[in-house]
This record gives C-alpha cells, sequence and structure tokens, in this order.
C-alpha cells in the first residue's frame, strides 16, 4: 500500500495536531481526509509561544516564514513575584537566544498560527477537508481502517489517525485508559489591544508573575498590536470546554492582594474566557494496528511549558517520516513513530507539572523558589533547555 493507493489517511480532529499531520503526510504524497466535528475550522483568541524546536517543526512543514509574519519576538523570558514584585529571572530570548539554538523564540496568536495550517494544507490538492463530522466509533481490518461519525456515516481510509485532543474518541480506542487528569487548576485568557494597555504595563517581554497559587503571564501578539494575558488559579471547579466565560469575581478573590501592576492589568479585562486544565501520564503504545494517535489524543501535557502545540508538530513531521520509510506496513511505522517520540513527550508532560508546582508555591517552598530561580542565569537556562530546544524530535535527556 504505497504512496499510489488512493485511499486516504483519515485523520481526525483539524485543530493544530490535525492540521499538522494533514500537512506533513500530504507533502509528502499521500492523500489525506481530515474529519473536524465542529461546524468550521478555527482556533481559539488566545496566544501560544513558540520555541525554538516548534519552530524547527515548522520550518519542516514550509510554515516558518508565514509564523514569522504575524509573530512577536520577546526580547527576555522574565518571572516576578507576585507579591514583592521584585524580579526573580531575566532570560535573554533576543538574538543572542537565535543564535544559540539556530531558531528564534516567538509568540503569536492561536488563531494565525492555526490560519497558517490551514491555508497550507488548503493548498494541497490530495488533502480534503470536512466538517460537522464527530467521530464516534472507529474500526479496523488487516487492510483498512474506519470511522463510524455521529450522523452514522462509515468514513473507511488506509489508516485513522486520532488527532482529536484531551477527551480523544481514537484514544479510547487505542488505550481504553480513562479519564484526563484534572489538575485542579483554571487558565482565564483574554486579549487586549495595543491602545487598552497602560505605557507603564505594557512590556516586550513574556512576563510571569508567580503568586502563591497563581500565576500570571502577558506579552504582545501580532506585531504589538495586541496584548495576551492567562491568569492562572487552584480551583476544583470543573467544566468540560476551551472557550467558556469566566466570572471576573472568582478570578479577583483568588488574586487579591498581589501587587497592583498585575491588578491593574486584570482590571482592564471585562471578559474573561477560561479552560480547567487537565492531562494524563505518560503513555505508550500510542498505536494500535492501523490506528495511531497524534498530540494531546497521545500526551495531552499542562500548559506550564507551552509545549502543547509544538510537541503535536513534531509528532507530525515523525509521522510522515516513518510512514515514508515503510508505506507497505503502517502498522510497524505507527509503531516506529511512538517509540521515537514517547520518552521526549512523557519528559514534557512530567516537567509540566514540576513547573506549574514551582509556579504557584507559597510559604516557605515559595521562598526557596524564589532563592533557588533568583541564581538562574541565561546561560544555565539555555543549558537547562538544551534537550527541548535544540535536540531533534526524540532528544529526551
Amino acid at each position: 500500500m504505497s504512496r499510489n493507493d488512493s485511499r486516504p489517511f483519515i485523520v481526525a480532529g483539524g485543530g493544530i495536531a490535525g492540521l499538522a499531520t494533514a500537512l506533513a503526510l500530504g507533502r509528502a504524497g499521500f492523500p489525506v481526509h481530515v474529519l473536524e466535528r465542529a461546524f468550521e475550522f478555527g482556533e481559539v483568541g488566545a496566544g501560544i509561544q513558540v520555541g525554538p524546536n516548534f519552530l524547527r517543526a515548522l520550518d519542516a512543514l514550509g510554515l516558518r516564514e508565514r509564523v514569522l509574519r504575524d509573530a512577536w519576538r520577546p526580547t527576555a523570558l522574565e518571572m516576578r513575584c507576585a507579591l514583592r514584585g521584585v524580579t526573580l529571572c531575566r532570560f535573554e530570548a533576543g538574538l543572542r537566544l537565535e543564535r544559540h539554538f539556530g531558531q528564534p523564540y516567538l509568540v503569536t496568536h492561536r488563531a494565525d498560527l492555526h490560519a497558517a495550517f490551514l491555508e497550507a494544507v488548503r493548498a494541497l490538492p490530495n488533502v480534503t477537508l470536512e466538517t460537522s463530522a464527530r467521530v464516534v466509533e472507529v474500526e479496523q481490518d488487516a487492510e483498512a481502517a474506519a470511522v463510524r461519525l455521529a450522523d452514522g456515516r462509515r468514513v473507511e481510509g488506509r489508516a485513522v489517525v486520532g488527532c482529536d485532543g484531551l477527551w480523544s474518541t481514537v484514544r479510547r480506542y487505542v488505550l481504553d485508559d480513562g479519564e484526563p487528569v484534572r489538575a485542579g487548576h483554571i487558565a482565564y485568557r483574554a486579549v487586549l489591544r495595543r491602545e487598552e494597555v497602560p505605557e507603564d504595563l505594557w512590556r516586550p517581554e513574556v512576563v510571569l508573575w508567580a503568586g502563591p497559587r497563581t500565576h500570571l503571564v502577558h506579552y504582545p501578539l501580532r506585531r504589538g498590536e495586541l496584548y495576551n494575558l492567562v491568569a492562572v488559579f487552584h480551583s476544583r471547579h470543573y467544566e468540560e470546554g476551551w472557550n467558556l466565560e469566566g466570572d471576573p469575581q472568582l478570578l479577583w478573590e483568588h488574586f487579591r492582594g498581589q501587587r497592583p501592576e498585575v491588578l491593574r492589568l486584570l482590571e482592564r479585562i471585562e471578559t474573561w474566557r477560561f479552560w480547567v486544565l487537565c492531562d494524563r501520564e505518560p503513555a505508550r503504545d500510542w498505536s494500535k494496528g492501523r490506528v495511531v494517535l497524534v498530540g494531546d489524543a497521545a500526551h495531552p501535557m499542562l500548559q506550564y511549558l507551552a509545549q502543547g502545540a509544538a510537541m503535536a508538530t513534531e509528532d507530525a513531521v515523525r509521522l510522515a517520516r516513518e510512514v515514508l520509510a515503510t508505506p507497505d506496513d503502517l502498522p510497524a511505522a505507527f509503531e516506529r513513530y511512538w517509540k521515537a517520540r514517547y520518552l521526549r513527550t512523557a519528559r514534557v508532560q512530567i516537567q509540566a507539572r514540576f513547573f506549574g508546582e514551582i509556579y504557584h508555591a507559597h510559604g516557605a517552598k515559595g521562598d526557596l523558589r524564589d532563592a533557588l530561580v533568583g541564581a538562574a542565569t541565561t546561560e544555565g537556562f539555555y543549558a537547562n533547555t538544551a534537550w527541548l530546544y535544540a535536540g531533534d524530535d526524540t532528544c529526551w535527556g
């Protein structure tokens, strides 16, 4: 079943993971059909950080220059104490970082990033897209794989790639390992126009205010035209969804008593959107015959390393490479793919949890955090992130 096989790869999910997979397989010459459950393709209105490894994967898919066009290049990555106002650490993220890792560090709008993927996928004649197509069941035999949609239709192809996120139906078929793990954290997000941000609060860096059981991140978007804010706090409140309307009063209850700079930024927001943070324990065996998982369907992670979309895109590049190597033996290709990827993604999952504890430390743990982080240097930051930013897509140690 080589590239001459006219049956498509069925990709479940039209987010960044699904479009990256469609683009990678499509550029390799394979037919692909993408099924998106929503009535249109789109992404939530929020910022996303694009580290050097992410940009390297985007470059492999021909998207580097397109993403650079709309992105912002922060001058530094900075952590501050939300109670005392002092700068705990500041790492250079401009030309020095780019020279060190071979790619810059960017921040961009998720909608712009998704649009870049969508434009590239739509330009491929061998990739088709379908909306309002919710996958509810997966099946396969020795020669083909198929999905059943909510409307009763059956869609068959040479393989099924599950890019359907945290609550993946395809994962249930492959692993059947229960529900995601709820972190007990909620993320509120909002985007301001440049003119809505007081001049003394606008910063060209990525700034993280670390507080007791909270943190606030802010940075510019779209060449400085917008300003992204994400406020995270501990809560056992739970709702499924990525674009729910937040309660400003609940937010204020958790950030009360923090620095005026933090509170002045928060009070600029009239409407917040939120999502409840979840992940899963790292897993092996992302494939089952002709069915395979990519991105959050395989390794959902907390946002504290800003690597979810990056890992999904790296997945897509590696998956296409392995399929190209043995197009007549997809089960073997899928197994090589996840074996090449799972240690790296597992480290990101575990380290993201750890960073959440660091950001939200309080009391004696917070004092220890401040002392240790305060001793960090740009050189040390580069050394400690080399496995992530400088390594290839299998590097984990």
